[in-house]
This record gives C-alpha cells, sequence and structure tokens, in this order.
C-alpha cells in the first residue's frame, strides 16, 4: 500500500475521532475505529484493508488510545484501584479463556456471541440509573466477588469476539456496581487497556498487524485521546450517558443486521 499524504491524512483522522470519544466515554473505541478503518479508506481512492488489518491496527490502537485516556484521569480520584485490580485481572483471565476457546466457533457463532453480548448491553444503558453521580468519590463501594465475575464473563465473551469489552463493562459498573458516571469511564478505561495487552501481543506476534498505519493511529491516539478525558471530565454526566448509550445501541443494530 502506498504512503501518500492523502493516506496519512484519512488513516490520521480516523484515529483522532475515535481516541477522542473513546477518551472521552470510557471505552476503547474499536466500536468507532473498526468499521470506519473498513468503510471510509476506499471512499477516499484508497485501497481497502482486510477485516483481519483491520482489527490489528484497532488493537494496537486501543491500547495506546487507554492509556492516554488513562493518563487524563490520573488526577481528581476517578480511577478506583480496588474496582481496576478486581475486574482487570479477571478480564485478562476470562479474555484469554475465550480467545483460546474460540478457535473451533464459526465466523456466525461468534457474531451471535457478539450480538448478544452488545444487546444487553444497550438495553442496560437505558435503565434508569438515578442517585450514582451523588455519591462522593471517598465512598463508592461494591461487590467485589460480583465485580469479578462479570468481569471474567466479559472477558470470555470479549475474547471470542476479539474486542476489549469496554463497551459491556461500562453498563455493568453503572448499573449493577452503582459507580458513578466518572469514576466508571476512568477505571474502564485502565481495565480496557489491561484486556488489550493481551489482544495486542496476539496479533502483535501472529503477524496481523500493517505497522505503518498502526503507527500513524498511535501518534493520534496520544494526542486525542486524552483531549477526550479533558472533554468528558466538563461535560455534564447525563450527556455523556446518552452518548455512551447511543454508541453501544448502534453497535448492537449494526451486529444484528450483519447476522440476519
Amino acid at each position: 500500500m502506498d504512503v501518500t499524504l492523502n493516506y496519512i491524512i484519512v488513516i490520521f483522522l480516523i484515529g483522532f475521532i475515535g481516541s477522542f470519544i473513546s477518551g472521552m466515554v470510557g471505552i476503547g473505541g474499536s466500536i468507532i475505529k473498526y468499521p470506519m478503518l473498513l468503510y471510509l479508506p476506499p471512499l477516499f481512492g484508497l485501497a481497502a484493508f482486510s477485516a483481519h488489518e483491520v482489527s490489528g491496527v484497532s488493537a494496537v490502537q486501543v491500547f495506546f488510545a487507554t492509556i492516554g485516556g488513562v493518563w487524563a484521569y490520573r488526577k481528581g480520584g476517578y480511577l478506583n484501584k480496588k474496582l481496576i485490580l478486581y475486574m482487570g485481572i479477571s478480564i485478562l483471565i476470562g479474555s484469554f479463556i475465550g480467545g483460546y476457546g474460540s478457535k473451533p466457533m464459526s465466523e456466525n457463532s461468534i457474531n451471535i456471541v457478539y450480538g448478544v453480548l452488545a444487546a444487553i448491553a444497550a438495553i442496560m444503558m437505558f435503565v434508569p440509573k438515578k442517585g450514582i453521580d451523588d455519591i462522593p468519590l471517598d465512598k463508592v463501594t461494591f461487590n467485589q466477588w460480583l465485580a469479578a465475575t462479570l468481569a471474567f464473563i466479559v472477558g470470555i465473551g470479549s475474547g471470542i469476539v476479539g474486542a476489549a469489552g469496554a463497551f459491556l463493562l461500562v453498563p455493568i459498573m453503572l448499573v449493577v456496581l452503582k459507580i458513578p458516571t466518572r469514576m466508571t469511564i476512568a477505571s474502564s478505561l485502565a481495565i480496557t487497556f489491561i484486556s488489550s495487552i493481551g489482544s495486542t501481543f496476539g496479533k502483535i506476534v501472529t503477524g496481523q498487524v500493517q505497522f505503518i498505519p498502526a503507527l500513524i493511529m498511535v501518534i493520534a491516539s496520544i494526542i486525542a485521546s486524552p483531549l477526550g478525558a479533558k472533554t468528558g471530565q466538563k461535560m455534564n454526566t447525563k450527556v455523556l450517558q446518552i452518548i455512551l448509550a447511543v454508541l453501544i445501541f448502534a453497535t448492537a443494530v449494526k451486529i444484528w443486521v450483519g447476522i440476519l
């Protein structure tokens, strides 16, 4: 693939937009970047990426986007270290089992798993979340074993479909564990970073990463993700929840349209 100025600009903008949104709402951003990388380059006269190439570039980019988002949230008490530890370790173990166990599964059955998970996440985002943002950040409590078990289940599902799983973690943290919105966004970025370590390593080792577009996307991530996180810190939490709900709902619809 020829690396022209047009190519660099298009890939950079895809990375920038996706990372800005991921930093703002606390998801890895592959929900946005995956379809953008798949469908936008040909519209600008560039060669299309294969699904394997897109997932490889996306995995590397999510890894760096989440680092940038976590760095921007490091002050202000938004990162719940106990939550990150319990859910991070559990999702890492679960995603390894899911990734390993998905080998014999057909592509359609993998898509159905993804579709069911996305539908559950979308429904949960529309459940009323009254009063969670009135809890002081230093007074937040949660059921540690429930958090670990749910993260493990999300890990298995996200490992099967090759996603970081943040779009599922966020509604679980908001609706089931009753974690305030900003703490959910910051902590889910940290947990997604942990869960993306395995997938990024796997994609690089198996030669699924095109390094030039990945490098362009990483540079875009490092710039855009902290900017998105800073914007998210200033936004009304209800607005953030609506943006998240719309993104997760759109993902569920896209997956089921593909299946049906």
